[in-house]
């Protein structure tokens, strides 16, 4: 069976081995995973004090919940056909760095051969990721340690439907979902220091030295989980 600390200095090797590269697709990772939020302010008088004020307050709301509206459906389309895909792309290039230093072309991956497909599979996946969640944050982790490898199998195997490739991932998962949370949380004192840098040794070293071990993860559980 696979063992933590022997994944965790497999991925330091692979990551030093093609260090530059590893940290570029390491920061194309990290920009898909970058959530949006935004703010609102108040200021002294209330909305229905500005309404009955202001008759065209209203109408000023609507427009800026319109934008506001557009702006968020413009966000999600970018995730979907644009991020999505470059996370297949991304781990696609840190699978193959763990043979020999990967070059960056591998990245493509995310957009051929099979662009659309991609988008398919990890838009299925964020769904049911999405109503697992619904029903609790725990069944929503649980379920995102069995999806964790869906974007691999599809790098791997673009052929495979996005059915067969979550029903996979669960069916590799099963048995690896615990120690798989141990070999994130061992990760814990690297987190810490990289914030007490403020983010700067999460970008150029743990960063780049988890998505490392990530891989060698799929590779070790693949290779040791029966056909």
């Amino acid at each position: 069976m696979w063992n933590i600390s022997e994944l965790k200095e497999k991925g330091k090797a692979a990551m030093k081995s093609n260090y530059g590269l590893c940290l570029v697709s390491s920061l194309i990772m990290s920009a898909t995973a970058a959530g949006y939020s935004s703010t609102a302010g108040s200021n002294s008088k209330s909305i229905s004090d500005q309404m009955s004020e202001d008759p065209q307050f209203v109408s000023i709301m609507m427009i800026v919940l319109a934008i506001l509206g557009v702006a968020l459906v413009v966000v999600k389309l970018i995730d979907i056909f644009v991020f999505n895909p470059l996370e297949v792309g991304c781990k696609y290039f840190f699978l193959k760095n763990t043979e020999e230093p990967a070059a960056l072309d591998t990245l493509g991956r995310a957009f051929k051969p099979a662009w659309m497909h991609n988008v398919g599979t990890l838009f299925l996946r964020d769904l049911f990721l999405v109503l697992w969640t619904l029903l609790f944050i725990i069944p929503g982790i649980i379920k995102g340690y069995s999806y964790r490898l869906v974007p691999y199998i599809i790098a791997e195997n673009p052929e495979m439907s996005a059915m067969d490739a979550i029903n996979e991932s669960r069916r590799l998962m099963n048995g690896n979902k615990w120690k798989t949370f141990c070999l994130d949380l061992s990760f814990i004192g690297w987190i810490l220091l990289a914030i007490c840098t403020c983010g700067i040794l999460a970008v150029f070293y743990v960063n780049p030295y988890i998505r490392c071990t990530d891989a060698e993860l799929y590779k070790a559980i693949k290779n040791e989980t029966p056909a």
